[in-house]
């Protein structure tokens, strides 16, 4: 397969599905996660139970949901339950093994701002907000991230902390998880439009894995900090023909993701 046969789009969304081979519980977050979370329980996790803020556990939707409160995510579910009960039987219950979020900026830390680009209080732009993203963040077992890669994005110092990760490196976040009594141990993965990133012992980023058509000048030019690499890099194996048929026939048909 060649490298002009899936975009980058595609090469991501089927990179980020893969990381969820093996796992049980997964919190949905909105945007990519969404699309990336459903390909994985077509393919690597056919177990997957797939919870949805808007109160569904155990979703198996007939089609890609549009939202988290689409109706599809109560077809084949466990629980349909409140907000309430979710997040705080469910969620901080300790229950949910992956929460799979998206950003706006990720700092070489894993912490997520989805809340303003620039001050707080003269925002450039208002983002969407955490939603329930921070409670995921904190209390999900790991945390893994999807999302498109660029200097904005991958910045030396986000604008605000929505999503708490590794804070100021492991060795902060671990006391602080423990003090707070959070659940989770933080960001694990981070998945891109040109690689795939884990976290080593002090908490940074490290490049693990190159995307086919990506290379390290590319990735360099596009994170606002000296990304460390693997010695040993990888190359991500490229999208099936069934994973591109998955996510062009059956999940994005009309490229809202894809494009």
């Amino acid at each position: 397969m060649t490298e002009a046969t899936f975009s980058k789009s595609e090469m991501m969304i089927v990179a980020a599905a893969r990381a969820l081979e093996g796992q049980g519980v997964c919190f949905v977050g909105v945007g990519l996660p969404n699309i990336a979370v459903n390909l994985a329980q077509r393919t690597v996790a056919p177990e997957l139970e797939m919870v949805y803020e808007a109160g569904v556990f155990g979703a198996r939707p007939s089609r890609l949901p549009l939202s988290i409160g689409d109706p599809t995510i109560v077809t084949g579910s466990t629980a349909v339950v409140s907000m309430l009960e979710l997040f705080g039987y469910y969620l901080q219950g300790g229950l949910i093994d992956v929460g799979f979020l998206g950003a706006a900026q990720i700092d070489r830390f894993g912490n997520i701002n989805t809340t303003v680009i620039g001050p707080y209080d003269a925002p450039q732009t208002r983002l969407p907000g955490s939603g329930g993203a921070c409670e995921i963040a904190i209390n999900a077992r790991e945390v893994f991230v999807i999302m498109r890669q660029s200097r904005r994005s991958f910045v030396e110092k986000i604008d605000f902390r929505t999503s708490p990760g590794n804070l100021g490196g492991a060795e902060q976040a671990e006391r602080i998880r423990r003090e707070g009594g959070w659940k989770g141990r933080g960001p694990t993965v981070v998945v891109t439009d040109l690689g795939i990133y884990h976290f080593d012992e002090a908490g940074e980023m490290r490049l693990d894995s190159l995307h086919e058509g990506a290379s390290l000048e590319a990735v360099r030019e596009t994170i606002g900090w000296e990304i460390n690499v693997a010695p040993d890099l990888a190359a991500t194996p490229p999208p099936t023909a069934e994973e591109l048929r998955l996510v062009r026939e059956e999940l994005d048909p009309e490229g809202v993701y894809t494009k």
